[in-house]
């Protein structure tokens, strides 16, 4: 996974600039992610890894797939990628891609995972708090997992804070074994 991930990364870079230049930053992540939505397919997956597929041809059939909501300068994205042989890691791409947007706009994409639902109000200090510490907006989802018997874990990005009773409990048993 690191390989595809060390590959896509100046596309990703490459695509961010682009964006950038046009001001289009939310175009380009819609584009990117019907790319890579077709890419992942399996009969697709297939047709990429097919040595006696031309190259050419390949990168044509995803942009007609596509159709429309392709610009011009995401077709000739599709047909670099498709001509260096790339069209395997477009959703490394897209992913990559997003970090680079969220960077861009000062926001992160973040996760709270709970016994229970939570209440608006509560996913509000969730989000303020956040907002705070991290110093960007936050996109909250709020995800419910029975198992975790009380408390919860966000996770934002590379943080990840485990709030559960479970995990209090196991730093407490390190703690007391040390």
């Amino acid at each position: 996974m690191a390989e595809k991930t060390t590959i896509a990364r100046p596309y990703a870079q490459a695509a961010f600039d682009l964006a950038q230049a046009a001001g289009d930053l939310k175009g380009w992540s819609t584009m990117l992610q019907l790319v890579a939505i077709v890419t992942e397919d399996a009969t697709m997956k297939n047709l990429i890894g097919n040595p006696g597929v031309e190259r050419n041809k390949l990168g044509e059939l995803i942009i007609d797939i596509c159709g429309d909501k392709l610009n011009e300068a995401s077709k000739n994205f599709v047909r670099v990628l498709a001509e260096n042989k790339r069209l395997n890691v477009a959703s490394q791409i897209a992913e990559l891609y997003e970090q680079r947007r969220a960077e861009a706009e000062k926001s992160i994409d973040a996760q709270v995972v709970s016994a229970f639902s939570l209440s608006d109000a509560q996913l509000a200090e969730f989000t303020k708090a956040l907002k705070k510490r991290l110093g960007r907006d936050v996109n909250l989802v709020a995800k419910v997992d029975e198992s975790i018997i009380g408390g919860a874990i966000v996770r934002a990005g590379d943080l990840v804070i485990d709030g559960t009773v479970t995990g209090q409990l196991n730093k407490l048993s390190l703690a007391l074994m040390r």
